[in-house]
């Protein structure tokens, strides 16, 4: 039996949810024509990111390429955290 003494969860910071996200670009509901959502594409040659549309991922694509889908949903969940030293209260 081989034991994995490497934690699965890395600790986490409050530090590590500290960066600035305009109100702008948090979505506030789904658009009415979804293939217009915003697309993040990293080429993964030259390390660069481009701001694309959705509707131009097929293009994105290229033979060999793997296509993953998650299928998963969204459940709401809270994460309850406390500072070093001090005591939660949930």
């Amino acid at each position: 039996m081989l034991l994995c003494l490497t934690p699965i969860i890395k600790l986490v910071l409050v530090s590590d949810f500290d960066f600035y996200l305009p109100e702008e670009l948090i979505a506030q509901e789904a658009l009415a024509d979804r293939s217009s959502s915003r697309l993040l594409h990293l080429s993964r040659f030259s390390g660069r990111f481009d701001d694309r549309k959705f509707i131009e991922f097929p293009s994105l694509l290229r033979p060999g390429d793997l296509l993953v889908l998650n299928s998963s949903r969204v459940f709401p969940a809270r994460l309850y955290g406390r500072r070093a030293g001090l005591h939660a209260q949930p």
